[in-house]
């Protein structure tokens, strides 16, 4: 049973200081007296020592924390307000979002793995026909806090091993705040991470695709779904505006033979892109690129005439795709018991709880 968020005005005036990169914790500490070195120390507190309260920053002088609260300055974590446990070890969380509506974050546990899936948007302006969170619409963009409480408040935050942006929404549809966030992952103040435990999914919007390719390191995942302009359209509008082979030539200005992984993503529909003639057009369209690809069993939600295909299709397709150069492995289904496999994520209007 979900739990209601009995909401304060308060809660609304403050500012948390979670999700501002170190630059904006300079501006914090000029704003509120403070030396510049304490960005720093804030920093600690925030990311390092992942404290819920500015008072517990006690290598910061009484009146410091003082002027913080003066100033509106909060830590700004807020815990999950709902979760739902898989057969199958994966957790689904519900967090605030934007609105009316609630987002889902989902973590997964894979034996010395734990890979927390994170939305950046409540709904999606994408309107993919296979997708939940595309079909509710779009409700506004989390901003780099909202994005970096998922990544602090889940249990077990401790133990990620991985981050992937594949939750709700499009993350080259919220760039800054998604960069902000990846700042403070993997930048030595922050989390410290290697940009290589974290990958950003995407349907490949092109100015914003190259300012992440340019800006970071983190790995990239370009949904596809199928390698025909039409079909395409029809199961992702933005084909019309970002076409695949657009994003390809785009894709092909960098190398990925090295640290970066470029993958891309397939979901496979029954009678629709799951035969020799799809798995040819896609090797044909990928040759030159160093990438992967991975095959996702579509998993079915509600209005969808759209059903997955056999285990044994998607295994010949994948073969196929090997002995033609193209490196293709087939995604473990988790979570679909709790809605939390790909496509599933929608959320909740808060009205209706």
């Amino acid at each position: 049973m979900l739990c209601v968020i009995d909401f304060d005005m308060a809660e609304f005036e403050s500012q948390p200081l979670i999700g501002l990169t170190l630059e904006g914790l300079r501006k914090v500490a000029s704003e509120c007296g403070m030396p510049s070195f304490s960005a720093r120390q804030m920093a600690q507190w925030l990311y390092v020592k992942r404290v819920t309260d500015t008072d517990a920053m006690t290598d910061l002088s009484k009146r410091a924390r003082a002027s913080l609260r003066e100033h509106g300055f909060v830590v700004g974590r807020e815990a999950p307000v709902a979760e739902a446990l898989s057969v199958d070890g994966t957790a689904k969380y519900l967090f605030r979002g934007v609105g009316d509506r609630d987002i889902e974050s989902v973590y997964i546990p894979d034996r010395d793995r734990a890979t927390l899936c994170v939305s950046s948007q409540a709904g999606c302006r994408m309107n993919c026909s296979f997708c939940m969170t595309g079909r509710q619409g779009f409700h506004g963009s989390l901003t780099a806090a909202g994005i970096i409480n998922q990544v602090l408040s889940v249990p077990g935050s401790e133990n990620l091993t991985n981050l992937v942006f594949m939750g709700m929404g499009e993350p080259l549809d919220n760039l800054a705040p998604v960069l902000d966030a990846i700042s403070i992952l993997t930048s030595e103040w922050g989390l410290a991470w290697s940009p290589k435990r974290i990958t950003v999914s995407t349907i490949g919007k092109l100015r914003e695709l190259r300012v992440l390719l340019d800006e970071t390191k983190v790995h990239i995942a370009v949904s596809i779904h199928s390698p025909y302009p039409g079909e395409r359209m029809g199961l992702m509008p933005v084909e019309k505006a970002f076409p695949i082979k657009d994003v390809i030539a785009l894709l092909k200005e960098y190398d990925f033979s090295h640290q970066r992984r470029l993958s891309f993503e397939y979901i496979m529909f029954k009678g629709v892109n799951d035969d020799r003639r799809h798995c040819q057009e896609l090797a044909r369209l990928l040759r030159g690129l160093d990438c992967r690809v991975n095959l996702i069993r579509f998993h079915a939600i509600p209005g969808s005439d759209l059903t997955a295909p056999s285990a044994e299709v998607m295994e010949r397709f994948r073969d196929s795709l090997n002995a033609m150069g193209i490196t293709a492995t087939i995604r473990a289904s988790r979570g679909e018991d709790i809605m939390a496999a790909c496509g599933m994520l929608a959320g909740k209007n808060r009205k209706q709880q």
